[in-house]
């Protein structure tokens, strides 16, 4: 029997986080008469500078059944691969990779690339680089659009790149036109009840909001599950270095082809991230605050960006790494930054608030103790696997020319899991795929993702000196064959916005 969702729900905070939640929450349960408000405020800023996506949103908003050509022009949008990782070795050979969005059209490329690199882990003297087995590697190197011409046997994964102000102000203005009810206002009372649960929020403005369930969208300041609730936080910032960012953003020629993919370079504290969008390049660097000074930070992003960015303003900001371990403690939900957040080398943010809801929704019980405990764990496993992944990213790093990339490889700072996962990796025989499931690592990157970033950053540690008997591997000529087939069904990647867009753009 389906339990009956709260009759009222107040959404504290907006931005993409508080919108997206007021969207996904509308959806499931508005037809069953669930009022939706979302409060926010004009003198708190948002952060906005998450700008990237993983394939996650390509089905939020096949959820709320929104066609591309509806949003994306109205944020800036364009379409996303996967993420290249230039700069975080110090060989050449090594230098560079891509993460690939891939699909069931990889099925058999992607048996070959695990199976290769299997070899290789053996010592056997085989093509092991991940770009050489993804169609979205070929995609990206070309500027192609991971949209077909045609129709193809199965759902194509892609991500996108899009402004996140926009499009926060265009699911705003959705919500609102449904029925989402919204209010410019900032708590500055909160009241809780016998049950030590919130039971009021007082504003600025003179209002008492009273509600069965509040959702925390206020971002780091983490106004209701933290400061009122005093849940319980979990740091990681002892495995990950970075605590700082400065966003600029750049020009963009709309007379080149427009790359579709994140760019993620290594720099000397940390990486650089660049953003295509259709109006112009979002660039940043993600550092330590440690290892070098904001005014540093900010002139060698400026020299990595170029003349592109002269005159453009930068901004500062400073980053909290870790979560709480309840993110559904009483009557509050936690969402976005306000239940955790880890860096965003892989643009896994929205993916998480996604994720949450729709757990959440999936969960959701007014009084089962239960429910909540298996919510929480599920939430934190999928946040402690991301985090896990993004700091494999640096511990395989091979870079030697700073203190801080040889403080990343530091293997004190790393989870037993992840400890783990290395060690069986290092095996040539070990079974990466069965220490991921032993783990809990699943639950955010899938056995390809993993493979792509041990064999990309060349952690292997058997010499490839033994040649191998042809028959024994797959050529990769044969696959790039493939790929030079398959991808004349794949536009370029303007061509494909400009239908998007129309024409005059």
């Amino acid at each position: 029997m389906m339990t009956a969702p709260p009759q009222e729900i107040i959404i504290v905070g907006g931005g993409t986080a508080g919108w997206m939640s007021a969207s996904l929450l509308f959806h499931a349960w508005g037809h069953l008469g669930c009022k939706i408000t979302v409060m926010d405020s004009v003198e708190i800023p948002k952060i906005g500078v998450g700008e990237g996506s993983t394939p996650a949103l390509k089905r939020f908003f096949e959820t709320l059944a929104i066609d591309e050509s509806e949003w994306m022009p109205k944020c800036n949008a364009t379409y996303k691969c996967g993420i290249s990782f230039p700069n975080w070795a110090s060989t050449s050979s090594k230098n560079s990779y891509f993460h690939p969005f891939y699909s069931n059209i990889d099925l058999k490329t992607g048996k070959a690339f695990i199976h290769n690199t299997d070899l290789r882990r053996q010592g056997f003297l085989v093509d092991e680089h991940p770009d050489n087995y993804w169609l979205q590697s070929f995609l990206a190197k070309e500027n192609r659009s991971p949209k077909t011409t045609i129709q193809l046997n199965g759902v194509m994964e892609y991500g996108y790149h899009f402004d996140s102000a926009l499009l926060g102000e265009y699911l705003k203005n959705r919500a609102k036109n449904l029925g989402v009810v919204h209010l410019s206002d900032t708590v500055t009372q909160v009241n809780m009840n016998s049950s030590n649960q919130i039971k009021q929020l007082i504003t600025a403005s003179g209002r008492k909001l009273e509600s069965e369930l509040f959702i925390d969208c206020t971002g780091f300041s983490a106004l209701l599950i933290s400061k009122t609730l005093k849940t319980a936080y979990k740091s990681y910032a002892d495995g990950l270095l970075n605590d700082s960012a400065i966003a600029i953003p750049s020009n963009i020629d709309l007379t080149k082809p427009i790359p579709p993919f994140t760019e993620s370079t290594a720099l000397s504290c940390g990486w650089a991230w660049k953003i295509p969008l259709s109006s112009r390049y979002g660039n940043g660097y993600v550092y330590s605050s440690k290892h070098i000074t904001p005014e540093d930070a900010e002139a060698e992003l400026r020299a990595h960006i170029g003349v592109s960015c002269n005159g453009m303003p930068a901004k500062h900001l400073s980053m909290r790494l870790g979560r709480v371990e309840k993110h559904w403690n009483k009557n509050v939900l936690a969402v976005g930054l306000s239940q955790g957040f880890i860096e965003p080398l892989e643009a896994t943010a929205l993916m998480s608030v996604q994720f949450t809801l729709e757990e959440f929704i999936n969960s959701y019980s007014s009084d089962n103790q239960q429910k909540k405990k298996c919510f929480n764990t599920k939430i934190n496993n999928m946040l402690d696997a991301i985090k896990d992944y993004i700091q494999a990213h640096y511990f395989l790093n091979t870079r030697d020319d700073s203190q801080y990339w040889s403080d990343a490889r530091n293997i004190d700072t790393c989870s037993s899991k992840l400890r783990k996962i290395i060690d069986v990796w290092d095996q040539p025989t070990g079974d990466l795929e069965q220490i991921l499931a032993d783990t809990n690592s699943l639950t955010a990157y899938l056995t390809p993702s993993w493979y792509c970033l041990l064999a990309g950053k060349g952690r292997f540690n058997q010499v490839a000196m033994e040649p191998l008997v042809n028959e024994k591997a797959v050529s990769v000529d044969s696959i790039k064959h493939y790929f030079n087939t398959v991808t004349r069904h794949f536009p370029p990647h303007k061509q494909q916005l400009q239908a998007l867009y129309g024409q005059q753009w």
